[in-house]
């Protein structure tokens, strides 16, 4: 893997560049759709490829559960299993673990946990982590981590962001001691944690510097804490990573948090919103959010957005996709989802056109009060 940042805003942080991978180049910034279980929910690879999708996010803790990461060795990683041809990054569960907390057991040496589907008792530990990524074939793997709750006490955050700094050596120490299992290289991502505590998250930054880790993340947010707090520890973490490589907000999904992000210096992106919103009826255009089960779309023969150029827009109704959704039809599902998809992808590629001239932070303050309306007509 190689970063090569291409331009800077002169007015921002926000900067643009080029993430080359063994599937592919990755122009950044970036948004990454959530294909939890070797999928993106309702949509196939090849709409993806049609919406511009560069990179897609796959998730260590449901494949090793099902259908089992040896499996998807046995069919030649993740890309031939799922027909990706694109690149995959992949999380290492610590988030899905973090979400069981009744289920699960943190110590020095990793996390036990309880299965969701069928209550069978595992371990994560840096180690087998690694492992199961090294099958699973994702150009970007993450290490271990913990995500720490909110709120936390500060000795909490302490003790978690310690934990998780821990991990991150062991791991970064095992992957230069192992290959890649197919023919193209892998790379690993430190996280930077600490909670909300400055002093942690600078602390955590500069230990994982030292670890010359090719690409961070930054974890631990998004789970609760008011978004002035989420912002100003991004812009600490933005301002201490290295500027020669790329950064990645961890879960981080809404429109105009992903264009603030990226005013900060952020390059990457994931989240379920724009998939899940989507099966629950709520979709995004350049003019707000707009959702579609609504009474008053009944009889709105307009596209979702007038100035989208995606399949479902192009074709089809407010009203029609309404009564798809309201009458638990699958294409309903399927059209909302490939609408935002695409939307999403249109957003981060504009962000990176504007990048490009230097109207990054005009562009941004013209957008948000837009993109945050909610359509009533």
């Amino acid at each position: 893997m190689h970063f090569a940042l291409i331009h800077r805003d002169i007015h921002s942080r926000a900067r643009a560049g080029v993430l080359k991978t063994g599937h592919g180049d990755v122009e950044t910034p970036v948004f990454m759709p959530v294909g939890t279980q070797a999928t993106v929910k309702t949509l196939s690879p090849r709409e993806l490829s049609e919406s511009q999708v560069q990179i897609i996010l796959g998730n260590t803790y449901h494949l090793y559960l099902r259908p089992g990461d040896q499996l998807i060795r046995e069919f030649g990683g993740l890309h031939q299993f799922m027909g990706w041809t694109g690149p995959i990054l992949t999380d290492s569960g610590g988030y899905q673990v973090f979400s069981l907390q009744d289920l699960r057991k943190v110590e020095e040496g990793g996390v036990h946990f309880q299965s969701h589907l069928d209550g069978s008792k595992h371990k994560f530990t840096p180690q087998n982590v690694l492992e199961i990524q090294r099958n699973l074939g994702s150009d970007i793997m993450m290490v271990l981590d913990e995500c720490t709750v909110f709120p936390a006490t500060k000795n909490q955050a302490l003790e978690s962001m310690r934990l998780s700094m821990q991990w991150a050596k062991i791991s970064r120490e095992i992957f230069e001691c192992t290959k890649p299992l197919y023919d193209h290289e892998q790379w690993l991502f430190g996280i930077v944690q600490g909670s909300i505590f400055f002093d942690l998250r600078e602390q955590s930054a500069r230990q994982l510097i030292e670890m010359q880790f090719p690409g961070y993340a930054i974890g631990g947010l998004a789970v609760g804490e008011p978004k002035d707090i989420m912002f100003s520890i991004t812009g600490l973490c933005t301002d201490l990573l290295p500027v020669e490589k790329p950064r990645y907000l961890m879960g981080v999904g809404m429109p105009e948090d992903i264009i603030e992000a990226i005013d900060l210096g952020v390059d990457m992106f994931d989240c379920v919103i724009p998939t899940r919103n989507a099966r629950n009826g709520t979709v995004f255009t350049w003019k707000g959010k707009l959702v579609i089960k609504a009474a008053r779309f009944k009889r709105d023969q307009k596209p979702i957005d007038e100035n989208c150029r995606c399949y479902t827009c192009q074709n089809f109704s407010r009203g029609y996709l309404r009564h798809l959704l309201n009458s638990s039809e699958i294409l309903g599902l399927r059209l909302a989802t490939l609408h935002n998809i695409h939307f999403y992808m249109d957003l981060v590629a504009e962000a990176r056109k504007q990048i490009l001239s230097s109207n990054y932070s005009t562009w941004k303050t013209k957008l948000i009060p837009e993109i945050t309306t909610m359509i009533i007509n």
